[in-house]
């Protein structure tokens, strides 16, 4: 039998938790993220990046200590990327300090993950954001990339693009690339299509690399739907407890306390499970894949349930841009098909254990 892993906070992830909170709290309050969203034209908010990264040195988190970053573990990360959620941070931290540091753990160019610890770089791994499962390899003729990725998240700011292609993984400068802007559900999290036209790249790991940047974004990003079903289920609460119908506050409704009840269940459960699929991916266990899989699907059918919520018992304010609501259930809906879909992952599940496909 495995050793049990253990799913409570230690208090260093507790004191980093209110510490990213704190920072959050005070650089990027909704009023901060409804403006940049209102822009539409950065890629991601510079200044809260530089805090983020620099500032509290977070982008180094799964970065080794000899590479110039904190040597840390998964589930620092993962609270981190939870609280970032919490704020719907428009900054990269998942496309680049996890998914792209991830895939670049394996490499011969050590300076790359220094760059990326530091905060001086960003990158993104050239795959389309609701890829599931192995993406289209592009061709490499003569030390140039060739080819067309659609929908990458937050690949418009990237200094640094790293394509899977048929014989490795290869590093392209963003420059070097042709970026469109797409429409994106969430604007917090642009996507662009990526053309590269014979553009020049370098070797820089192996393509087994990929599967494990993928099984990283799935597990990270249902730690980030918690933080959003965490927000939404706080705000509405607070909420209801202020808002007065019939002389009586609202939340004192009968109908209204069941169904919040039922949502805190639901989050709570799937804070258990996305905390197992992390400390899993910490401790490299064999349930890997399954955890992760699980956890992205749990996790983001509960971030988009208490953001339905939170719109409803909102009421009229509810709907409108003078309420954050609608950045949360955008973020909630929009990460629900990132990495994989929870349909998506529900088939792979079936596979995984072993358990026929129902035909249709």
């Amino acid at each position: 039998m495995s050793e049990m892993l253990d799913l409570l906070e230690s208090s260093d992830e507790q004191d980093l938790r209110s510490g990213v909170r704190e920072m959050l709290a005070a650089e990027c309050p909704w009023q901060t993220v409804l403006s940049f969203v209102s822009d539409g034209g950065e890629a991601y908010d510079a200044k809260l990046w530089r805090t983020v990264a620099t500032g509290m040195g977070l982008a180094g988190l799964l970065v080794p200590e000899a590479q110039g970053g904190a040597g840390a573990q998964w589930r620092a990360a993962a609270v981190v990327v939870e609280e970032l959620g919490r704020a719907v941070a428009p900054v990269p931290f998942v496309s680049s300090a996890v998914v792209a540091t991830t895939a670049l753990g394996s490499s011969d160019e050590p300076s790359l993950l220094g760059r990326l610890a530091s905060g001086e770089l960003t990158a993104a791994l050239a795959v389309p954001y609701g890829l599931w499962s192995a993406p289209t390899l592009l061709s490499v003729v003569d030390g140039a990339v060739t080819g067309t990725v659609r929908g990458v998240a937050d690949a418009l700011g990237a200094g640094l693009l790293l394509v899977p292609a048929d014989d490795g993984l290869y590093a392209v400068d963003g420059a070097a690339v042709r970026r469109t802007r797409v429409l994106s559900l969430d604007e917090t999290r642009p996507l662009a299509d990526l053309e590269f036209r014979a553009a020049p790249a370098r070797l820089v790991g192996s393509l087994s690399a990929v599967p494990c940047a993928l099984r990283a974004a799935a597990a990270m990003t249902a730690a980030e739907q918690v933080g959003v079903a965490s927000w939404c289920l706080d705000e509405t609460v607070g909420y209801l407890k202020e808002r007065y119908q019939f002389g009586r506050p609202v939340g004192s409704f009968q109908a209204l306390k069941h169904r919040l009840a039922d949502l805190w269940v639901e989050l709570t459960q799937a804070r258990a499970v996305v905390a197992y699929a992390i400390a899993d991916l910490a401790a490299g266990g064999s349930d890997g894949r399954v955890a992760a899989s699980l956890a992205k699907i749990v996790g983001s059918e509960v971030a988009v349930r208490a953001a339905e919520e939170c719109v409803q018992m909102h009421g009229g304010i509810g709907f409108t841009w003078e309420h954050p609501a609608h950045l949360y259930l955008k973020r909630a809906k929009a990460t629900a098909v990132a990495y994989g879909s929870p349909d998506r992952h529900r088939a792979r599940l079936a596979t995984l254990v072993d358990l026929p496909l129902e035909e249709s």
